[in-house]
């Protein structure tokens, strides 16, 4: 694909993710977010995070499976409106259930441990965020690498945020499916490592 058709794709992308957060929007003001709007806006936000940390997660393994490089591109993108969506789920946690209460909100959290482990996913989030520019990556070298594989444990703090969450109403489905998919996304980066790890020097080289 030319770098030309990376950046349309790239524009679809971006509006079409950006749907989501307009249709919060839309029914906040024509009232169609059900009978209990504040915690759809909660819900929603939070389920289209975890949507954007699995398919960021899933660009590696695509792009080495199908061999599709004009992926990679895509990931950053992706990556910041996984942040993004945290940031509405955190905010509409923040304000509809604690009116920005800060201590509130973490008396509240030591309370319920699935709340806190999705603040801790979400703290660990914002340097993700904060180094995803061209600046951050030059000046951090080898160590912006290092710090990007947080999203394995973010993707995990997410993942039992949700199903603990769940569990309260015994609800197990989705977050299976999720713990599933991220499951196999994260067990395909590990059997490539283990590959490289264990190949000769010369085909290592070739599969960087």
């Amino acid at each position: 694909m030319q770098p030309s058709d990376v950046r349309r794709v790239k524009g679809v992308l971006f509006v079409l993710f950006l749907l989501p957060a307009l249709r919060l929007l839309h029914g906040a003001f024509f009232d169609g977010l059900g009978a209990n709007p504040l915690e759809f806006i909660t819900r929603n936000s939070g389920d289209w995070c975890l949507y954007f940390l699995t398919l960021g997660l899933a660009i590696t393994p695509l792009r080495h499976a199908l061999g599709w490089q004009w992926l990679l591109p895509l990931r950053r993108m992706i990556g910041l409106y996984a942040f993004f969506y945290a940031c509405l789920h955190f905010t509409a946690f923040f304000w509809f259930d604690h009116f920005f209460d800060l201590q509130e909100m973490l008396q509240d959290a030591a309370k319920r441990p699935f709340i806190l482990l999705g603040l801790l996913a979400f703290v660990l989030l914002i340097p993700l965020a904060a180094s995803s520019n061209r600046w951050a990556i030059r000046k951090l070298g080898r160590r912006w690498q290092q710090l990007h594989r947080l999203v394995y444990l973010i993707a995990v703090l997410a993942l039992w945020h949700y199903w603990w969450m769940k569990a309260g109403k015994n609800d197990f489905a989705q977050p299976a499916l999720f713990i599933a998919l991220i499951g196999a996304l994260l067990a395909a980066r590990l059997w490539r490592a283990r590959s490289r790890q264990n190949a000769p020097p010369a085909q290592a080289g070739r599969a960087q």
